[in-house]
């Protein structure tokens, strides 16, 4: 008993299939792109015809209903049995017309389907947006996003914002204040993560293609915004953006409740006091209250005496060298990339394989840049000798203070004995 295998695969959607999937198979067709196999199957079929043929399904052995139909018809009158993987009702001797009627007119609702995304697929290849409207400050040129001159500084003054107060609805607020521009929550979150404004596409399918257009925000600005995105994602969603340094780091190891922030004035004076108190105590009496200066002073006396001895215990690996590996290989990439045109010059590869080894390099150097970018900017054991000291703190404001305890603090227990209380830091590493 003979038995042959085919598939068709295109080369910009899909990756042909797993050979396994045929099991035991005298020979397998496999097309990419064209049907040039396909051709060779029905001639060596003619001369010495096997007892069955499997395909994964209908569509491969056509572009249209019209060719699927011929081929199928060539195929049966050579007394070829036809096993589908996929599309088990054609199984049978003789399959019901109504149903392979249906079955056409889905294959052809897919085959319409299959040449948009092969035409985006070529898109990609050449670095051309995707399908839509341009980003809010961006207009869509020829081949390229063009900047809006109008809109395009709106949106840099809102990263210039988020970065210097690290507030996501202050931000928000700050855009209708200054420029009457409303946007959601969700809008700002987008222009936070969306890489077009670092100069990169963002195409459907995941993948990332890096300086493709003139960016908003410089590479430095967008790894800073990415370090804010991920140390907020630590900390409660209103103390991500409060003014106080200890907003969100503070928990009562009592009762395990996070300490807020409260204010309290004296009657007719001025002035006001600020208190660290426990949000939801459940205990009776509550948890008392806990000065706020006296809580920063005692945390700041602690960064400095327990931070350079947690850091000397790590087993940390060098960041320049790391970084300095990853630069490497993105020079090696691009030196690649800069050969591809005179390997197609002198007729080493075609034209449809040196666009898709350059976009796969293309993605290859984000993913390294990504990388990149997501490295410290400073060492820690540097930063450390720095941070340590105590006049360090008392010479920042209480932004520039939170940035700094979120970047070394997971949290700030309190413990408490009795009239008197400690505190224990958390480090994030």
């Amino acid at each position: 008993m003979k038995i042959i295998a085919y598939s068709y695969s295109e080369p910009l959607l899909e990756l042909p299939p797993d050979r396994s999937i045929w099991g035991e198979v005298e020979r397998v067709y496999e097309d990419l792109g064209e049907r040039t196999q396909l051709q060779q199957l029905l001639r060596d079929c003619r001369t010495n015809p096997p007892e069955y043929l499997l395909i994964r399904q209908l569509e491969e052995l056509g572009d249209s209903v019209k060719e699927i139909r011929e081929r199928l018809k060539e195929i049966e009158s050579l007394g070829i049995q036809i096993i589908f993987l996929y599309n088990q009702q054609l199984n049978t001797s003789e399959p019901q017309r109504a149903e392979l009627l249906k079955l056409l007119e889905e294959i052809q609702q897919n085959q319409r389907s299959r040449c948009i995304r092969k035409g985006h697929a070529r898109n990609r290849l050449k670095n051309l947006p995707p399908p839509g409207k341009a980003p809010y400050g961006y207009r869509r040129g020829k081949e390229r996003y063009t900047i809006d001159r109008v809109q395009a500084p709106i949106v840099k003054d809102f990263f210039e914002h988020f970065l210097l107060y690290g507030s996501l609805r202050g931000a928000i607020r700050y855009l209708e204040k200054k420029h009457g521009k409303k946007i959601s929550v969700s809008t700002a979150r987008q222009w936070l993560t969306n890489p077009v404004y670092r100069g990169d596409l963002k195409y459907q399918n995941g993948e990332i293609i890096s300086n493709t257009h003139t960016p908003i925000i410089s590479r430095e600005e967008a790894a800073q915004v990415e370090r804010i995105l991920r140390r907020n994602r630590r900390l409660p969603t209103r103390s991500a953006s409060a003014p106080r340094s200890l907003a969100g780091l503070v928990i009562c190891s009592e009762c395990n409740s996070l300490l807020t922030v409260s204010r309290v004035t004296a009657y007719r004076k001025k002035g006001e006091y600020l208190y660290l108190r426990p949000s939801n105590c459940p205990k009776q009496p509550k948890c008392k209250a806990i000065p706020y200066e006296q809580v920063l002073q005692r945390t700041i006396e602690a960064i400095c005496r327990d931070l350079p001895p947690a850091v000397a215990g790590l087993n940390l690996p060098d960041i320049d060298v790391v970084k300095n590996e990853i630069i490497r290989a993105i020079a090696t990439k691009k030196e690649i990339l800069s050969q591809l045109p005179s390997l197609q010059t002198t007729g080493i590869l075609d034209a449809e394989t040196a666009d898709l080894r350059a976009y796969k390099l293309r993605t290859e150097i984000s993913q390294l840049q990504s990388r990149l970018t997501e490295m410290p900017p400073v060492n820690l054991r540097e930063t450390c000798q720095t941070v340590s000291l105590p006049q360090f703190w008392l010479d920042l404001s209480e932004s520039e203070r939170r940035f700094y305890f979120r970047e070394f603090l997971s949290k700030i227990e309190i413990i408490r004995q009795n009239e008197t209380w400690q505190l224990r830091l958390i480090f994030i590493f």
